[in-house]
């Protein structure tokens, strides 16, 4: 059974919407609310140096943040441990370090999109 293009159901009625898409204003609104409040604590502010390097290398800073939390809380734990848990106890630290390095990298990412939006804005050169 085809439908033909005088009921408005035809091949283009999915292209077009009658109404605007929920999930786009969404989205706007939630953008403009993480700016509206980037802005509240400062962030069309010039970037300083060291923004500037994590922004370059949201990786790297990832990994100078676990790798001592790691490494420290392991040994930490390890201290605490009796010989029946010392593997759980390492485990735990190792994650611990990488959960943290990983919230510290994509902080990092979202500096660079910080960066990328003040340089749009024609705020910030760049340099």
């Amino acid at each position: 059974m085809s439908r033909d293009s005088t009921t408005g159901l035809g091949q283009g009625a999915a292209d077009q919407l009658p109404y605007p898409s929920a999930v786009a204003n969404w989205w706007r609104t939630v953008g403009d609310a993480f700016w509206a409040v980037d802005r509240a604590l400062g962030g069309q502010q010039r970037p300083t140096r060291f923004q500037k390097w994590v922004a370059r290398h949201p990786v790297k800073a990832g990994l100078y943040v676990a790798a001592p939390v790691s490494l420290s809380f392991t040994l930490f734990f390890l201290l605490l441990s009796s010989a029946e848990e010392e593997t759980e106890n390492l485990l735990v630290g190792v994650l611990f370090g990488l959960i943290l390095g990983l919230i510290f990298g994509l902080t990092a990412a979202s500096e660079r999109l910080r960066q990328r939006r003040l340089k749009r804005l024609g705020i910030w050169d760049g340099s």
